[in-house]
């Protein structure tokens, strides 16, 4: 069976991929900060990676013209991938785009870009964490 690269893979599968990785950038960054309860840690976790505060970034992202076109690409090839799924407690559009942001992550790491990645997630960090405030 023929190995399938990040640039032949469809934007769901990226995204998949995207998910987990963004979401151990924020676990590690809150178990870091001193939340080790499993339960708080979950709920802290999810504001961080809800549908909403990750179209929030993408926009903030595009404000400020973070992303490289190259990388906006592949935030468009998910974006526009036809889900399975449901929007499940937001719009349909602001799940596509926290899609699209999921499968900028995957694209990030599956080819190796891990410092990229790295200032990027803690990019969306500090900016999720000053919007709270």
């Amino acid at each position: 069976m023929e190995e399938q690269t990040y640039e032949q893979m469809n934007g769901i599968a990226l995204a998949y991929m995207g998910d987990a990785i963004y979401e151990v950038y924020i676990r590690k960054h809150l178990l870091q900060s001193g939340i080790t309860k499993p339960t708080k840690l979950h709920h802290r976790a999810t504001h961080y990676v809800s549908a909403k505060a990750q179209a929030f970034l993408i926009d903030k992202m595009n404000e400020k013209e973070i992303m490289t076109e190259h990388e906006a690409e592949y935030f468009r090839r998910g974006r526009n991938a036809k889900s399975h799924t449901s929007a499940k407690n937001t719009s349909v559009l602001t799940y596509r785009i926290s899609t699209g942001f999921e499968a900028l992550f995957g694209y990030l790491f599956l080819s190796g870009q891990t410092e990229r990645l790295d200032r990027l997630a803690e990019w969306c960090i500090e900016t999720v964490e000053k919007e709270k405030k």
